[in-house]
C-alpha cells in the first residue's frame, strides 16, 4: 500500500494532523492513512476519559480537532440543551459529551473513519523514496511522509510498589481496565492529580467508601500547565534556548503534575468534610493480600480495602518502545540527553518524518502533550508544507527536492 501521508496514533494528535492535511493542505483523502490498532479512533481518550467520570474538560473550548479555533462552539449552537449543560466556568470549558460529539462530526465529515487502518506499527524504516512501515499483523506500507503521532495512553504510570499481576490492585488506565467495583466496596485509589480526584469522586457518587491516598497535599491549578506556554509569554524564551537539557529542565518546572483545578479541588473537599472520602496523605510503602483483601502499609498506618485503583497518571519517559528505539538506531535520528528528538521548527526528525505530542515537546514545549499541543503542531505542520510549496515553486532547493511528493 503506497500513501503520501501516514500516521501512527489514532487519537487527539493523530485525528487533528490528519484533519489539517486534508482541510487544510489539499491531501487527497485516498492518500493519506492513520495506523491505530484500536477499533475506532480516539478510542484510548473515549475509555480514559469515561473511567474518570470526568464532566467537563480542563482546557478552554478553542482547544478542539477541528481547523477554526471557533468549530467547537459554532457546532454547540446546533446543541438543544441549555448552556450549563454544555459549558463551565471559567473559559467555557466543553463538556466531555460535547467534545466527543465534535470529535465525531468532525471524523465523519472529513471521512476520516475510511482513512484508519486498525493495525500496529512495530517498524519504520526510512529510505531516499519514503518510509517502509510493518505492521504486527505482516503488512508493509509505505508512504512518503510519516507522522510520529504516538502518547503515552497505553503506558500508564505504575508505582514500584504496585504488583502488576494482583486482580485487587489495578491501575485505571491500563489498557484493557476492568477493575471498577459492581457492587459496594472499599477502595483505595491512589494518586494526587486530577484523575485521582476524579476516580474517587466517581466512586463516592456510587456510594462506595473511598480512600484517597496522595504524597502531597491538593496543588490547585487551573490549567496543567500556565497559558503562557501557548504563546511568545514563555516560548520565546524557550525557543532560544539552545541546550536541551535546559529546555527539559524547563518543561519539567512549568508542568502541573499532580495538580487538581479548582471545580475537582471544591467537591473533594467537601467530600473529606462529609466523611464520603477519606484521604491520607502518604507514601504507600507495600500492598499485600489477605484474607480476600488488599493491606497497603502506608507511612505510619496500614490501611485495608477490599480494592485498589492506580491513578497515576502516565509515564513521562520517551513513548513507542522499541519500534522509535530501532528507528533512532537504524535512521541515526538525533535525541537529547533525555531520550526525545531533537527536531526542526517544522518538527522534522528527518525530512520523511515528523513528529507531534510527546515527541516533539522539546520543541513545543510543555504543552505539546494537550489539545493545545496538537494544534500547535498542526500550525508548524502545515505552515512548512506552504512554506515549502511556495519556495519550491520560485527556486527548488536541495531540501525541498528531498522532501517533496
Amino acid at each position: 500500500m503506497d500513501k503520501d501521508w501516514l500516521i501512527v496514533g489514532g487519537g487527539i494528535h493523530g485525528v487533528h494532523i490528519a484533519a489539517r492535511l486534508i482541510a487544510e493542505a489539499g491531501v487527497a483523502p485516498d492518500r493519506l492513512l492513520i495506523v491505530d490498532p484500536a477499533e475506532r479512533l480516539l478510542e484510548r481518550w473515549r475509555v480514559c476519559a469515561a473511567v474518570t467520570g470526568m464532566s467537563f474538560l480542563r482546557s478552554p473550548t478553542v482547544h478542539h480537532l477541528d481547523l477554526s479555533p471557533w468549530s467547537l462552539r459554532r457546532f454547540a449552537d446546533n446543541v438543544d440543551q441549555p448552556k450549563s449543560e454544555l459549558y463551565a466556568p471559567p473559559y467555557d470549558r466543553p463538556s466531555l459529551a460535547l467534545f466527543n460529539a465534535h470529535c465525531e462530526w468532525v471524523i465523519e465529515r472529513l471521512g476520516l473513519g475510511e482513512r484508519h487502518d486498525r493495525g500496529r506499527v512495530t517498524a519504520c524504516d526510512v529510505s531516499h523514496a519514503g518510509v517502509h512501515v510493518r505492521v504486527a499483523d505482516g503488512r508493509e506500507l509505505f508512504a512518503r511522509h510519516v507522522v510520529l503521532a504516538i502518547g503515552a495512553s497505553e503506558q500508564p504510570s505504575w508505582p514500584r510498589w504496585a504488583p502488576r499481576d494482583e486482580p485487587r490492585v489495578q491501575h485505571v488506565f491500563a489498557p484493557g481496565f476492568d477493575g471498577w467495583p459492581s457492587t459496594r466496596e472499599q477502595v483505595a485509589v491512589v494518586g494526587g492529580g486530577i484523575s485521582a480526584g476524579l476516580v474517587a469522586l466517581r466512586l463516592a457518587r456510587e456510594g462506595h467508601r473511598v480512600h484517597l491516598v496522595s504524597r502531597h497535599a491538593l496543588r490547585e491549578h487551573q490549567f496543567d500547565s500556565d497559558p503562557g506556554w501557548l504563546g511568545p509569554l514563555h516560548m520565546t524564551g524557550f525557543s532560544q534556548e539552545r541546550d536541551y537539557d535546559l529546555r527539559r529542565a524547563m518543561i519539567v518546572r512549568a508542568r502541573h503534575r499532580g495538580s487538581v483545578p479548582p471545580d475537582v479541588r471544591a467537591p473533594l473537599r467537601r467530600a473529606f468534610d462529609h466523611g464520603h472520602i477519606r484521604w491520607h496523605r502518604a507514601q504507600v510503602h507495600e500492598v499485600v493480600e489477605r484474607r480476600g483483601s488488599a493491606r497497603l502499609r502506608l507511612d505510619n498506618d496500614v490501611l485495608e480495602v477490599e480494592r485498589v485503583l492506580l491513578a497515576t497518571g502516565f509515564i513521562t519517559a520517551r513513548p513507542g518502545g522499541a519500534m522509535i528505539d530501532e528507528l533512532v538506531a537504524s535512521a541515526s535520528l538525533p535525541c537529547a540527553r533525555c531520550g526525545f528528538p531533537i527536531v526542526d521548527s517544522a518538527l522534522r526528525w528527518h525530512p520523511r518524518i515528523h513528529v507531534t505530542g510527546p515527541l516533539a515537546e522539546l520543541e513545543l514545549g510543555p504543552s505539546s502533550r494537550n489539545i493545545a499541543g496538537a494544534r500547535s503542531a498542526g500550525d508548524r505542520l502545515i505552515n512548512s508544507l506552504r512554506t515549502q510549496s511556495i519556495w519550491s515553486s520560485l527556486r527548488p532547493s536541495r531540501w525541498s527536492r528531498s522532501v517533496s511528493t
